[in-house]
């Protein structure tokens, strides 16, 4: 009896746990095609003239246009507008990525009065929003006269970058063991050498993960854009998405052939490295 009683109660878990992991699933599912599906919506009505959008937004274009793409491409530059996106935020994420590290390097392996409260100054930072402090910054900018410059836009966005990639890299580089730079200094290597040689290739995870991160936040990043370039042949491309919504308010088959071209190279980006993102925000955590 007591066998037969074990074998019910095992049955039981068993068809629990195929009854929660069928749950989890569909709901998993569901927040799949939730988030998805609007991104499809929006790249199937690129292909559609406006009237057909007002029409029949949920159907599958017919016949197939690429009159938004022309339109985008000929009408409102938009390579032009990429080109200052990818300088832009190229410029920020290799800043982010040097100041970071240099800035980890030293809270990490040097001991100084008031390294605590440097630390918390880093941490407290997170806490103000850039609408914050972005009175003093743009009268910094003009003073320096560099309004509508991509410099304007590049090291404010490095600023607000660097306190949340100073965490995750000196996270990272608290697992690191001393004693490799220890016997590299014994073997008379200087302090660059060892940063340069030892330190920067353990830490490519968490270079991965601020590198990611600090580039789609500078591509998204439409609020310091706005302020600080007024210029429209210099806007990029997430304030020229802004512009095509404000002056073709109506096209909505060119406003969604923009959102597409905006869209896709993020997409890219995220699905190509996000195993490094991973990775790079849970390495610090796991290691030592």
């Amino acid at each position: 009896m007591d066998a037969a009683v074990q074998v019910k109660t095992t049955v039981k878990r068993r068809k629990k746990v195929k009854i929660s992991t069928i749950v989890i699933y569909a709901i998993l599912i569901l927040w799949a095609v939730l988030t998805v599906f609007p991104f499809v919506w929006v790249v199937m009505n690129s292909f559609k003239p406006s009237a057909e959008v007002l029409r029949s937004s949920f159907a599958l274009p017919n016949p197939v246009t690429m009159m938004n793409y022309e339109n985008a491409f000929g009408k409102l530059n938009v390579l032009n507008a990429y080109g200052h996106s990818f300088l832009i935020s190229g410029s920020v994420t290799v800043g982010v990525m040097v100041f970071a590290s240099l800035m980890s390097f030293g809270l990490t392996r040097y001991h100084f009065k008031g390294k605590q409260l440097v630390r918390s100054l880093i941490v407290a930072s997170l806490m103000f929003p850039v609408f914050a402090t972005i009175i003093p910054v743009f009268r910094m900018i003009v003073e320096w006269g560099l309004l509508n410059k991509n410099i304007a836009v590049i090291l404010p966005q490095i600023a607000g970058n660097l306190s949340f990639a100073t965490i995750v890299m000196t996270g990272f580089m608290q697992s690191i063991p001393v004693e490799m730079e220890e016997a590299a200094y014994m073997e008379g290597a200087n302090v660059f050498q060892v940063f340069g040689r030892i330190i920067v290739p353990l830490c490519r995870p968490s270079l991965a993960t601020v590198a990611i991160f600090s580039f789609l936040w500078s591509y998204n990043d439409l609020f310091v854009q706005k302020i600080m370039i007024r210029d429209p042949k210099r806007y990029p491309i997430s304030t020229l998405l802004e512009q095509i919504s404000s002056q073709y308010g109506t096209d909505f088959g060119l406003m969604a052939a923009s959102v597409t071209i905006i869209v896709v190279p993020v997409m890219i980006v995220y699905v190509i490295l996000q195993k490094n993102i991973i990775k790079g925000l849970t390495a610090g955590a796991v290691k030592g």
